[in-house]
């Protein structure tokens, strides 16, 4: 069977299975006798559009300029098993096994709850990637210069993923963060004024 792609290069199993927690556990519960995590998304009605729409007006351009075989996603879609698993601690370690912040971060989309409420009320659909061999500083100036129409765009240092998001609101709100995880503008001053200057 073909896969479903959601862009000229991304296919839904790649949005969905592509996180290291997921490839981490996913074979491990199967063999202790636990049910698989399902990575794809319940209200395919609107996340599957949500994520093409991400894809066609950010990650298509990027992976156009900079080439598929360097383009490295490293979070994609957040499905509620997935999000469910990456709230609890690890057994033996007693670690988290994840960080997520479903409310804010846009990776599960347009998915709701058993209420019928979305988990995430800014809509849209988000991702984390990186691009072999450039900084992540340098990836942020170039799509700041492309005047791509992001919504959020979280630059974590330059050698780690960034994260970006496309949505409805088009806020095209860049934040860097602490080492504790903080939201901050601290340290972003060149990279706003870039964004000032092509907006």
């Amino acid at each position: 069977m073909q896969p479903m792609m959601l862009g000229r290069y991304l296919s839904l199993e790649d949005f969905c299975t592509c996180t290291k927690t997921y490839r981490k556990f996913v074979d491990s519960f199967a063999t202790r006798g636990r049910a698989r995590i399902n990575p794809y998304p319940q209200n395919t009605e609107e996340t599957i559009p949500a994520l093409q729409a991400l894809c066609q007006h950010l990650l298509d351009p990027i992976i156009d300029h900079f080439g598929k075989e360097r383009f490295q996603l490293t979070y994609g879609f957040c499905s509620k098993d997935l999000k469910r698993f990456l709230s609890q601690k690890d057994p033996e370690t007693g670690i988290k096994n994840g960080r997520v912040d479903p409310s804010r971060d846009q990776h599960m989309a347009h998915e709701v709850n058993r209420n019928g409420r979305y988990y995430c009320d800014r809509l849209g659909a988000a991702c984390d990637f990186r691009i072999v061999d450039l900084e992540s500083d340098r990836l942020v100036e170039w799509i700041l210069e492309q005047r791509l129409p992001f919504d959020s765009l979280y630059f974590y240092g330059s050698d780690r993923p960034i994260h970006i998001s496309y949505g409805m609101q088009h806020k095209q709100e860049v934040w860097a963060f602490t080492p504790e995880g903080t939201p901050t503008k601290k340290g972003m001053t060149n990279l706003i004024k870039l964004l000032d200057q092509y907006n």
